[in-house]
């Protein structure tokens, strides 16, 4: 990821946040095969474990399912089977695997925003506003359908992801007119555990955490102040939004610059 200094201002709890808003990842591999590419990527709904939410260094453990028959799997599972494994450190893929995490609020950005550069000097080009997270790590992988081992992290990665995604995404919380959520137990066991037997489980310990927010901090505040207008005229959710994340980054950026 290309980090400017100016845009990247993100602590890891703001990155952890950014993961947990906008769980769908994209797992990216690059393992040689002589049956699939070597680049491969997927898209997976992750789910975020932090031992302390209070540690500002911690970055956590990254837990996700793919389906047996994606390609990917496929490779990732061979390249287990090849590797000399350790028996430290059983079903881990010997290359580091990337996650990227994208906010769900983008948007372009164009130069007749910028009030006060563009009417001084017209030295003004369109771009692209958006907030983005890469994590890299080593990752496990759960394949065998008969170790307990598989059955007891699949069984909680998909009992903890639905719930995150009922409560977090869908706002199912029960509490007053807001209805209450599904879970994994509402469907017959039987069934779930078919299920369980066509997926893998990948757990990614984090080694490195790389996000930017590029909400116009980088620009004048006159500039800054006309891309929140700009974005507040659109009349849009998402026009909305863009504005009050280009004013939450310019009060961060103000504040940290002292």
């Amino acid at each position: 990821m290309y980090l400017r200094a100016v845009h990247a201002d993100a602590t890891l709890p703001m990155l952890r946040q950014l993961i947990r808003d906008n769980p769908l990842g994209i797992l990216t591999t690059a393992i040689r095969s002589d049956s699939y590419p070597l680049i491969q990527s997927s898209h997976i709904p992750f789910i975020l474990d932090v031992t302390d939410e209070a540690d500002e260094s911690e970055l956590g453990i990254l837990r996700g399912h793919l389906a047996r028959q994606n390609p990917q799997s496929k490779a990732m599972m061979d390249a287990i089977v090849a590797q000399q494994q350790s028996p430290t450190a059983p079903n881990v893929l010997d290359d580091e695997v990337m996650v990227l995490f994208t906010a769900a609020a983008h948007h372009y950005v164009t130069p007749k925003f910028y009030a006060e550069t563009k009417p001084s000097t017209g030295k003004v080009v369109p771009t692209w506003n958006y907030a983005a997270a890469q994590a890299y790590g080593r990752a496990k992988i759960f394949f065998d359908p008969k170790a307990d081992e598989t059955d007891a992290f699949l069984s909680r990665q998909i009992d903890d992801l639905s719930r995150h995604a009922e409560t977090s995404v869908m706002g199912h919380t029960g509490v007053g007119d807001r209805p209450g959520s599904w879970s994994v137990s509402d469907a017959p066991e039987p069934y779930i555990k078919l299920l369980q037997k066509n997926i893998i489980g990948i757990e990614i310990t984090m080694e490195r955490l790389e996000g930017k927010f590029k909400m116009s901090q980088e620009m004048p505040r006159g500039d800054r102040e006309g891309v929140i207008r700009g974005f507040q005229s659109l009349g849009s959710e998402v026009g909305s939004e863009m504005a009050e994340l280009v004013r939450e980054r310019a009060r961060y950026k103000d504040a940290w610059k002292g």
